[in-house]
């Protein structure tokens, strides 16, 4: 056979239908003031630069990403719109604008897409304007149709909600704030309420909870730092203060809280690992935990402060972002570092939550 032939063969055997195709890693990271970066995780380099509207400042919120990995909403404009993008174009898709003639809306961190990808559910804080003074409305849901951004429905819901996230059948919605909020995920009523600030009041002191990182997709499961002291022992005994970490499985529902080590250093945010026995904390140090054992296993210092952690599909890689302008890749066995993406302009990711997606090549 000649080489020719034999090419044109393989050629032809390459894109027959049927043949697996390789789901690829990456990454979203939204930057100042007007842009979402797309990272090839495998090929450590930039694959795409979507820009947003130009009053999309001072720095786009939240991304979720859809199944198929090929558009994204996120908030912008002060927080108080939603664009859908194309990740590939670069096309703005749909808009909504949730502030309106006599009412501000904003939404700051709280916002997920159905597993089915239809709906898309934002936690609101809207303020009705007055002509002298202004009046703080009662939090809600609201509900978009995913394809054009049209509202949907709205519900009242509790005040000081940070995260929200689909459980994986769909049928429920959780919201985080001083305490898991369960809602039906059809009518947005809420349904059931999971004990977070009192938690074991009687062996610990009430926890506190800092978290606005969407970064659960790769695992299924939110996992999240808080940080308590022993009701049993004195307050100025160091070894009286407790880290601790709370989970929530989006497949089955089951939340833990439990305690990991004595507290010494603080963590912006956590991620888990794809089979949900580790989680990776991360701000000024990077520390990876045992949640099986509830123990640490090995802690490494970082170069500068990150705030947003995650994890690659296979579990084999930590990735950081936020805070500044570089996402880093770190082993996750040893917390060596394995690679680092620039983000171009030297542009800051601040508070967004770099989020991981797959996307078929």
């Amino acid at each position: 056979m000649t080489r020719p032939l034999l090419s044109a063969l393989l050629a032809t055997t390459l894109v027959l239908p049927g043949l697996p195709v390789r789901a690829a890693d990456y990454l979203l990271a939204p930057v100042r003031p007007n842009k979402l970066v797309i990272v090839s995780a495998d090929r450590m380099e930039i694959d795409n630069v979507v820009d947003l509207p130009e009053d999309a400042g001072p720095l786009p919120g939240t991304p979720v990403v859809s199944a198929d990995g090929k558009s994204a909403f996120v908030n912008i404009h002060k927080y108080e719109s939603i664009v859908k993008v194309d990740l590939v174009s670069g096309e703005t898709l749909a808009r909504v604008d949730m502030s309106s003639e006599g009412e501000r809306v904003k939404s700051l961190f709280g916002l997920d897409l159905s597993p089915d990808g239809t709906t898309l559910a934002v936690y609101q804080s809207p303020v009705k304007l007055g002509m002298t003074s202004y009046e703080v409305e009662p939090t809600r849901i609201a509900f978009y149709d995913a394809g054009t951004l049209e509202l949907k429905s709205t519900v009242e819901a509790p005040r000081q909600i940070t995260l929200l996230m689909y459980s994986k059948d769909g049928s429920k919605l959780y919201g985080m704030g001083r305490a898991m909020h369960v809602f039906d995920a059809e009518t947005g009523a809420e349904i059931d309420t999971l004990p977070i600030q009192t938690w074991e009041a009687e062996t610990y002191l009430q926890p506190d909870v800092l978290d606005v990182w969407s970064q659960f997709e790769s695992s299924g499961m939110m996992v999240t730092p808080f940080y308590t002291a022993r009701a049993d022992m004195s307050l100025e005994d160091p070894e009286a203060w407790r880290t601790g970490m709370l989970t929530l499985d989006l497949e089955t529902g089951a939340m833990d809280m439990r305690e990991v080590r004595i507290m010494d250093v603080f963590y912006f945010s956590t991620a888990a690992s794809p089979d949900k026995t580790r989680a990776y904390g991360a701000y000024n140090v990077l520390e990876s935990f045992d949640l099986e054992k509830n123990a640490s296993i090995k802690r490494v210092s970082l170069p500068h402060s990150y705030y947003s952690v995650n994890v690659s599909s296979d579990g084999s890689t930590v990735w950081l972002g936020g805070a500044l302008s570089d996402l880093s890749a770190y082993d996750a066995e040893t917390l060596e570092k394995k690679g680092q993406v620039d983000i171009p302009g030297g542009a800051s990711m601040s508070l967004s939550s770099i989020r991981m997606f797959t996307r078929d090549e």
